[in-house]
């Protein structure tokens, strides 16, 4: 069988590497006029047109987007595809926001159809804004999880999942038991994990709805399963941090309850770190454990402001990739969360400048998530995961945007300005997947 070969031309940008840490001119690649070739479905070459451009098989001519930007695919680091439908919930604090809201929602997913129906639509939203994998709870329901991944495949996206663990405070619908989230995970794991793109998370909720038979039945799923992720919530939220200090007293802290099972490391995401003290970062230096920074959602909540220039401290970085943690998140675009990005580290007295905000969005994400030899950069070896952004997407973006005087500028212009319009086409795997501008009949 013949190999299946996709090439694109234009203005290209990526990452080698991380501009918190390195030189920008090692970190960030731009090229004017680039040419990505990409053979079943992995990049075989990314760089100069015209260098590159006798490399092309014969007869074929590249799909070109001069006046564009072609980047690595978004990447969201947490994300909840059950809460899709109650994105703007009036959001008063965390807690009570679970309480009215998303405990009610999720209790729709014990129905497979319905579960099936919100997962196609999920995975449509994310292809709509550009990204091309995300992390994302399900909900305690294994159907939840079989779902999602079933959509994912079907469109050949790099997902991963996992069904949530939660047996205690919690709606009675909702909850299972150490032993069954156990069983009913590692039967998903080794149902999907692997298969395709599929990549499975084992999903504790968080420390206050899983009791230290869960948290430790997680921990040996972990050992069990070390090519797993991990995903789950920590500090927040300062009365949430009371609450599991009040439920685990013997521990340090929150993050310390998460040590103490075995959860940390390699590929373990935690959502937000809002209010991680010094010493709780340093440890997830120590352990490779990635934060997820959720700049909408915390916003929204009020949950407070996450400091990255902090995390990403030279002396001792931390992983960290972004998260639109829809639903309290408020929108799917990873360019509206870098937008919030650079606010919030504006109020944390830190410009997050454009280069390092698309690191966030496509290699730090991947970084976070373990998976960088994979997606997050057009480096050659890497999957085919791209997406093509149009800075004249509205008029008053091609106004702003005709102004630039150079790449960084183009970029923040886009980080500050873009949505779901912005994103002129989406590749998954070297494939077409999205075009904004081809209306498709239901």
């Amino acid at each position: 069988m013949s190999a299946s070969v996709t090439a694109v031309r234009g203005p290209m940008v990526w990452f080698r590497g991380d501009p918190f840490l390195i030189a920008r001119e090692d970190a960030f690649v731009h090229e004017s006029d680039g040419l990505l070739i990409c053979t079943d479905g992995v990049v075989t070459a990314a760089g100069d047109y015209t260098a590159l451009r006798d490399r092309l098989p014969d007869s074929l001519e590249p799909v070109h987007y001069p006046d564009h930007v072609i980047t690595a695919g978004f990447i969201d680091t947490h994300i909840h595809y059950v809460q899709t439908g109650i994105i703007a919930a009036f959001g008063s604090q965390l807690i009570d926001w679970l309480n009215h809201y998303t405990f009610v929602e999720e209790q729709r997913f014990s129905d497979p159809a319905y579960a099936r129906t919100v997962a196609s639509s999920f995975c449509d939203e994310l292809l709509r804004n550009g990204t091309t994998t995300a992390l994302t709870f399900c909900a305690v329901y294994p159907e939840s999880v079989d779902a999602l991944f079933a959509e994912a495949s079907r469109r050949n996206m790099r997902m991963a999942a996992g069904k949530v663990l939660m047996d205690r405070n919690a709606p009675d619908a909702l909850l299972d038991t150490a032993q069954s989230g156990h069983d009913d995970s590692k039967a998903l794991l080794e149902r999907w994990h692997g298969k395709g793109r599929n990549l499975y998370a084992i999903t504790p909720r968080f420390a206050p709805t899983s009791t230290p038979a869960q948290l430790e039945a997680a921990g040996a799923l972990r050992r069990e399963h070390p090519e797993a992720l991990m995903h789950t919530h920590v500090s927040e939220n300062t009365g949430e941090i009371s609450w599991v200090r009040s439920l685990f007293p013997e521990r340090a802290g929150y993050l310390d309850v998460y040590d103490h099972y075995g959860l940390l490391g390699r590929g373990t995401v935690l959502a937000h770190g809002v209010h991680l003290t010094g010493r709780e970062r340093d440890r997830c230096s120590e352990t490779g454990t990635a934060i997820s920074h959720c700049p909408t959602s915390n916003l929204f909540l009020g949950s407070g402001l996450f400091h990255v220039h902090d995390a990403k401290d030279s002396k001792r970085p931390v992983h960290v990739g972004l998260g639109t943690d829809i639903g309290a998140g408020t929108s799917f675009s990873l360019l509206a969360t870098m937008n919030e990005a650079y606010k919030v580290a504006e109020l944390c007295n830190y410009p997050l400048d454009s280069v390092k905000a698309f690191y966030l969005a496509t290699l730090g994400s991947a970084q976070a998530m373990g998976i960088e030899d994979r997606v997050g950069s057009l480096e050659p070896g890497h999957e085919a995961d791209f997406v093509v952004l149009d800075p004249r997407a509205t008029p008053l973006l091609a106004q702003r945007t005709s102004r630039v005087s150079d790449i960084e500028e183009l970029l923040f212009v886009l980080a500050v300005m873009g949505d779901d319009r912005t994103v002129r086409a989406t590749y998954v795997a070297g494939t077409l997947a999205h075009d904004r501008d081809v209306v498709t009949a239901d």
